[in-house]
C-alpha cells in the first residue's frame, strides 16, 4: 500500500511539473515617450501658431479651384481607396467573428435517413432489424464556453484593434492619395513653364540661326560658328520635344490617380497655385503629431490589438470550463411518431480543460505573440522619430529653397537688364546681333532655374502638409487607446490574485 502511495505521490508530481507554462517569455518592447524626442534647436527660427495644423481641406488654401475639383474627383473614384475602405470592412468582419464565436451558441437539427439495418446492430431496437427503417431525429444543442480568465474576450479586443488600425489606414491612404495629385499637378505646373523657356529657347535659337547664316554668307563669321548655331538649334528643339513630354507624363500620372483613362488627362489646363509662404509650425508639436499623422495613430491600435493578443496566448495555459447541452427526440422506424415523450432524448455537462502536455505549442504561440508585440512597438517607435524628423527635414528645405528663389529672381533681374542693355546696343549699332541674343540665352537659363525652384517650393509646402498628418485629427482615437490600455492595466492588477490561485492548481499563469 505504502509502495503504490509512493507511485501516485511521484507521477502526481510528474504531472504537475510538466504543465505547460508560460514562465520565461514576456514582452520586451518599449514605446518611446514623444516629448523626449527633442527638436527645439532644429526649429528654433520657426514661427509656431497653434492654429498651423493643416484642415482637411487644406488644398484649397493654394488657391486654385482646379486643384481642388481634382482631389475631390480623385477621392471619389480612385481604386486604391477602394481596397483601402474594403480592407476596413474585411477587418471589422473578422472582427465580428471572433466576437462572435465568444458568444453561447445554440442551434436546431433536424434529419431523417433511411438504411437497411443489419440484424446484428446493437443500436437499434430488435424490432427495425433486418429491415429498411427510417431514423428520424430533431436536437436541440447548446454549447459556452465561460471564458473564465477573459482570454477570448481578449482575442477580441485584439480583433477590434486590428479593425480599427484598417479604418485609420482607410483615411492614410485618402490623404497619401490627395497629397499624391496636389504633387503631380504641381509637376504639370513645372513641365507648363518648362514649355516656356523651351519655346522662348527655341525662338532665340532659330533667330541666332538665321542671324549667323547672313553674317557667314557675308562673310563676317566663320562656318564653324554657323555649326555652332545649328547645334544649338537642334539642342533646343530636344528641349522643346522634353517639355512637351513632360506636360503629356504629369497629365497621364493624373488620370491614373483620378481613375480615368488617359483622355481625361487632357482636359486638365495649366495649373495656378499660391505660395502659401513661409513655414509655420504648431506649437506642441512632439506630442500632439501623435494624433495628427494616421499612420502614428494606426501602428498604436496594432499595438493594443498585439497587447491584447499577448493576453489571449497567456490565458491558454490556463483550466477552461465549458458547458454544453443537447435536448431533442430521436426515433427508428417508419411508423414510429418523432414527436412523442418516450422518444426524447437529453444530455447536459460542464467540462474542465486543464492542459498539461502540448509538445510546446502554447508556449511558442505566446512567443509568436511577444515577438509581434515587441515588432510593433519597434515600428511605431520608428514611425515617430521618422515623422517628427520628417517635418524638421521638410520645414529647413522650405527655408533653403525659399532663399534661392530670392537670389535667383536677383539673377532673373540682372540678366533681364543685362538683355536689355545688349539689345539697346544692338539697336544703337554699338553691339551686332548676336549680343542680345547670348544675353537672351543667359536670361532663360536663370528663368528655367527659378521655375525649377517655385516649383520645388510647392512640392515642399505639399510634403510639409503631408509631414503634418494632411489635416487627420486623430486626438479622440488617440485619447480612447490610452484608456483601453489603462482599463488594461487595472484589470491586469485586479485580477493577478486569481491567476496566482489558478497556478496553484497545477497551471502556471504567467
Amino acid at each position: 500500500m505504502r509502495s503504490s502511495a509512493l507511485s501516485v505521490a511521484i507521477a502526481l508530481c510528474l504531472v504537475l511539473s510538466g504543465c505547460v507554462t508560460s514562465r520565461g517569455l514576456h514582452t520586451t518592447g518599449t514605446m518611446t515617450d514623444a516629448g523626449s524626442l527633442k527638436s527645439g534647436h532644429s526649429l528654433a527660427d520657426v514661427q509656431l501658431s497653434p492654429a498651423a495644423w493643416p484642415s482637411q481641406d487644406w488644398w484649397v488654401s493654394y488657391g486654385d479651384p482646379q486643384l481642388s475639383a481634382l482631389i475631390e474627383e480623385a477621392l471619389k473614384n480612385n481604386p486604391s481607396l477602394e481596397q483601402a475602405q474594403a480592407r476596413a470592412r474585411q477587418a471589422q468582419a473578422v472582427a465580428d467573428g471572433v466576437n462572435g464565436a465568444r458568444q453561447p451558441q445554440a442551434k436546431v437539427d433536424a434529419s431523417i435517413t433511411g438504411a437497411y439495418l443489419s440484424k446484428k446492430n446493437p443500436i437499434y431496437p430488435e424490432y427495425v432489424l433486418g429491415t429498411f427503417a427510417w431514423s428520424k431525429s430533431i436536437l436541440g444543442e447548446f454549447s459556452w464556453d465561460l471564458d473564465l480568465w477573459g482570454g477570448k474576450r481578449a482575442a477580441w479586443e485584439a480583433a477590434l484593434g486590428h479593425s480599427r488600425a484598417a479604418q485609420v489606414e482607410a483615411y492614410a491612404a485618402r490623404i497619401e492619395l490627395s497629397v499624391n495629385v496636389a504633387r503631380a499637378y504641381v509637376r504639370l505646373g513645372y513641365a507648363f513653364a518648362q514649355q516656356d523657356v523651351a519655346e522662348a529657347e527655341l525662338k532665340r535659337a532659330t533667330d541666332s540661326l538665321d542671324v549667323t547664316r547672313k553674317l557667314v554668307s557675308g562673310g563676317l563669321e566663320t562656318p564653324q560658328q554657323g555649326h555652332l548655331a545649328d547645334s544649338q538649334l537642334a539642342g533646343a528643339q530636344q528641349q522643346k520635344v522634353a517639355a512637351d513630354r513632360a506636360i503629356d507624363a504629369a497629365r497621364s500620372s493624373l488620370s491614373v490617380l483620378l481613375g480615368q483613362g488617359p483622355d481625361r488627362g487632357l482636359a486638365i489646363g495649366r495649373p495656378h497655385m499660391l505660395d502659401r509662404g513661409p513655414a509655420v509650425l504648431p506649437d506642441k508639436l512632439p506630442v500632439d503629431l501623435l494624433g495628427r499623422r494616421a499612420d502614428l495613430v494606426a501602428a498604436r491600435w496594432e499595438i493594443e490589438a498585439a497587447n491584447k493578443d499577448v493576453k489571449a496566448a497567456k490565458d491558454e495555459f490556463l483550466p477552461n470550463i465549458s458547458l454544453t447541452a443537447v435536448a431533442g427526440f430521436i426515433a427508428v422506424g417508419g411508423s414510429t411518431n418523432v414527436l412523442q415523450l418516450p422518444a426524447r432524448q437529453y444530455a447536459f455537462g460542464p467540462a474542465l480543460s486543464l492542459p498539461l502536455f502540448d509538445g510546446g505549442r502554447r508556449r511558442a504561440h505566446l512567443a509568436v505573440a511577444d515577438a509581434e508585440y515587441d515588432a510593433m512597438v519597434a515600428r511605431y517607435n520608428g514611425l515617430l522619430v521618422s515623422a517628427l524628423n520628417d517635418v524638421a527635414d521638410q520645414v529647413s528645405a522650405l527655408s533653403s529653397v525659399r532663399e534661392q528663389i530670392v537670389l535667383e529672381k536677383r539673377a532673373v533681374d540682372d540678366a533681364q537688364k543685362s538683355w536689355d542693355d545688349a539689345m539697346l546696343a544692338y539697336k544703337g549699332g554699338l553691339k551686332g546681333p548676336l549680343t542680345p541674343l547670348t544675353s537672351r540665352q543667359q536670361l532663360l537659363a536663370a528663368q528655367q532655374r527659378l521655375a525649377a525652384l517655385e516649383s520645388e517650393q510647392i512640392d515642399i509646402s505639399v510634403r510639409l502638409v503631408e509631414a503634418l498628418g494632411g489635416g487627420f485629427d486623430g486626438t479622440a482615437e488617440v485619447a480612447q487607446i490610452n484608456a483601453e490600455a489603462g482599463h488594461a492595466s487595472s484589470r491586469k492588477a485586479a485580477t493577478g490574485s486569481e491567476h496566482v490561485m489558478a497556478s496553484s492548481d497545477g497551471a502556471q499563469a504567467r
